[in-house]
């Protein structure tokens, strides 16, 4: 479909239809769901954009809606499998008319049509998708497809493997990770592969250099990912014809980088928030210094307020005030890097010194029952986390026993470096407070504040957990200048905002 022209061939833009209005509004409610920040300006930017493309492109339908959306491009993850959710059927049961109507394709209705347990309404393609098609056939087409690189074959082949291997039932709760396992075992792909790069070989007289190998091993590579991906958006739309697009998407929604709890990532999600830190580092700098020479005001300047009132017949109309000569706050951080919070630790060590260049001092210590100044393992590195590294392993913080034991440690902190506390420093501890019921000597909690500018506690549990157990976070906090949930890296930029 193209977007209507008129006789001088000006683009004329495109009436959206109802049904498509009512599905592109769930998508933009899933998107909030996810956490993607959708306003109601963007919301009405897309629905503008989408009068100017061809409904019937879906890579354009897609990245017309990814331009207007989305702001953050650790954001992209999550809008594109809302997208493919949400619009997975659009081919199917949900097509778009030349009108941009919803409307029922042909397809739509098919039938199962060799009774082997496939979802109602999911039958062949009517390209010989059905029983017909015998395993030697559907081995050359895949063959075939991957050759070629042809993403027509390689959505029939997707179709029909599914059919035949991956053994979808209706209602049956099982995830799609599951359904592709099946199907990409009875493809045998890298059997496919190898039996391809043994033909390109035979091409050119049966030896390939080492580069002609690595390029025709990537294209390949690169068709089969293809295939995979053609694979997955398969089983997706059976999944979302049989649950419904609201259950599906509940069901695979993940949270944002930013949102991801530093106690409960896993290993993929840990390189995520490792990325995330550092665009996030540079944006709290900028917002730091702007607020640090633009957010306050200096004293009244009275001389010079009486020097312009002259012109206002000596009334002092005008107050003029002195330029405010913004000093930089000393930072001390105190971490608790026992196994419960060395997570939450490592990344909000990383991000204070990432903004270090804001602070005239960064100093860390570290603790589980014993402290130990770690200040020296980041100095003249650019690898934080190798500094990290070295804080985790060669850090001398173990007293007794290796369980936390805050009262100690903040013993060990007051008789070493409290005299170094001073009316510039902020100090900011970080842990969750559990103290395995030890004493809290919350006494030097108290003499800390009245001698630093401020003290802040980041406690990453969540705050229904505070004051439970063996956790005495409100007996330091009424000391503390402020006491902060901070599981992830969204609040952990909202607390940066204090430091100011």
């Amino acid at each position: 479909m193209t977007v209507t022209e008129d006789a001088d061939s000006v683009p004329v833009p495109i009436e959206l239809g109802q049904p498509l209005l009512e599905l592109l509004n769930g998508f933009v409610i899933e998107l909030r769901n996810a956490s993607i920040p959708v306003s109601l300006t963007e919301n009405l930017d897309a629905m503008e954009a989408l009068r100017h493309v061809p409904l019937g492109d879906r890579e354009a339908f897609k990245y017309a809606l990814a331009a207007t959306m989305v702001k953050n491009q650790s954001h992209w993850k999550a809008f594109e499998t809302v997208f493919e959710i949400y619009f997975s059927l659009r081919g199917d049961q949900y097509a778009l008319g030349e009108d941009g109507e919803g409307q029922p394709s042909e397809d739509g209705e098919e039938q199962d049509g060799d009774g082997d347990g496939e979802m109602a309404g999911q039958g062949g393609d009517g390209k010989g998708g059905g029983s017909a098609i015998t395993p030697e056939q559907l081995a050359q087409m895949l063959y075939n497809a991957i050759l070629s690189g042809d993403r027509g074959l390689m959505r029939m082949v997707s179709r029909t493997a599914v059919k035949r291997f991956a053994g979808m039932e209706p209602g049956r709760p099982v995830g799609g990770t599951y359904y592709l396992y099946r199907t990409l075992r009875n493809l045998d792909l890298d059997g496919v592969l190898a039996k391809l790069m043994e033909e390109a070989r035979q091409k050119v007289g049966g030896k390939m250099s080492p580069l002609e190998e690595r390029l025709q091993g990537d294209e390949f590579e690169n068709r089969v990912d293809q295939l995979r991906q053609e694979i997955e958006a398969e089983i997706r739309r059976r999944l979302v014809a049989d649950r419904g697009v609201e259950a599906m998407a509940k069901t695979l929604r993940k949270p944002l980088p930013e949102d991801v709890d530093f106690m409960h990532a896993s290993r993929d999600e840990m390189a995520k928030l490792r990325k995330a830190i550092y665009p996030l580092t540079r944006k709290l700098a900028v917002r730091l210094q702007r607020k640090r020479l633009h957010g306050r005001r200096g004293a009244l300047d009275f001389r010079n307020t009486v020097r312009h009132s002259m012109s206002y017949g000596g009334v002092p109309a005008e107050l003029k005030f002195r330029r405010p000569r913004p000093k930089k706050p000393d930072i001390m951080v105190i971490a608790d890097i026992s196994g419960s919070v060395a997570a939450f630790a490592r990344f909000t060590l990383h991000l204070v010194y990432a903004i270090s260049s804001q602070f005239s001092k960064v100093r860390s210590f570290v603790f589980i029952d014993g402290l130990d100044e770690v200040t020296k393992y980041f100095e003249g590195t650019e690898d934080i986390l190798e500094a990290v590294h070295r804080v985790n392993t060669e850090a001398d913080v173990v007293w007794v026993d290796g369980h936390s034991d805050y009262g100690h440690a903040f013993e060990v902190f007051w008789e070493k470096f409290g005299r170094e506390v001073g009316p510039k420093t902020t100090v900011i501890i970080l842990g969750d407070a559990r103290n395995n019921y030890h004493s809290s000597q919350a006494w030097i909690i108290k003499e800390l504040r009245e001698k630093a500018r401020s003290v802040f506690w980041l406690n990453p549990e969540p705050r229904s957990y505070w004051d439970t157990g063996d956790s005495i976070v409100g007996e330091y906090g009424q000391h503390c200048n402020g006491v902060f949930e901070c599981r992830n890296l969204r609040q952990l930029e909202g607390f940066v905002d204090n430091l100011a």
